[in-house]
């Protein structure tokens, strides 16, 4: 994985937010983004992942790194003067969240800051797209894809595609040739088909569209969805849909995007 490990602060509201005055929230706090929740989730689920990423030097940057590494997640990269990125989590009782993100230190990794040795013994180089929109961390996305024989993509936000612009990043795509694309359906929808590519659509509690087939979701009572996605993804890079499916139940069962 290479992209930005921020703080995570998942919010979960117990309704509206009220104006000028307190709303009843319950609150968690650790280490997150996307490359780093699927890190975390591949190593809970029996596999191994290392983390090239850029970490502020502030106290963020210190529980971050801690958190991961209690993890087993093998965590590579340069320490980045100033503050960590922090992403506020706003989850409307498990169903569904909207995020507040300041990505701070980790989209400051350059192409120049990579070293051979982070790329030792790893087969397959899994990037958000947050990884490809953004400079100078999208020079080190892409000569990270150059060294490794396999890649997955994840289309990640909707939002951020918009800004880099839909027709460049599908250039981008066509020039990767990832061999999986994870998105959700709005993304799917805005990009469309990526040849060459495995497409697999997360459809939230609907399950999950890959090959050519609709795979059911597990019953799960519904907690928190933050990270779920990134769950799922750690799941079907090991093991397929089954296991991807499996890992997203708990996650939305409970709250945070760790496991």
């Amino acid at each position: 994985m290479l992209g930005e490990a921020n703080l995570d602060v998942i919010v979960r509201l117990a309704g509206p937010v009220a104006d000028e005055t307190d709303t009843p929230a319950r609150t968690t706090v650790g280490a997150g983004g996307q490359a780093a929740n699927v890190a975390a989730w591949i190593t809970a689920l029996g596999g191994r992942a290392r983390l090239i990423a850029a970490l502020g030097s502030d106290a963020a940057g210190c529980l971050v790194a801690a958190d991961l590494a209690a993890r087993g997640v093998d965590v590579a990269g340069p320490a980045s003067e100033g503050r960590s990125g922090v992403v506020v989590s706003l989850s409307e009782r498990g169903h569904s969240r909207s995020m507040l993100t300041d990505p701070g230190a980790g989209a400051r990794l350059g192409a120049d800051a990579l070293r051979d040795e982070w790329f030792d013994g790893c087969g397959w180089l899994h990037l958000p797209a947050y990884s490809l929109v953004r400079e100078p961390i999208r020079g080190a996305a892409l000569a990270a894809a150059r060294r490794l024989p396999r890649l997955s993509v994840d289309l990640s936000s909707v939002a951020a595609l918009r800004e880099f612009g839909v027709e460049r990043f599908r250039d981008l795509l066509a020039r990767l040739r990832p061999a999986l694309v994870f998105a959700t359906e709005a993304e799917s929808e805005l990009v469309g088909s990526v040849p060459g590519s495995e497409l697999v659509v997360k459809l939230g509690s609907r399950g999950v569209r890959a090959g050519g087939a609709v795979h059911a979701a597990h019953p799960a009572r519904a907690v928190d969805a933050t990270g779920a996605g990134d769950a799922f993804a750690a799941g079907y890079l090991l093991g397929g849909a089954g296991l991807g499916l499996a890992a997203d139940a708990h996650a939305v069962a409970t709250m945070g995007a760790m496991p």
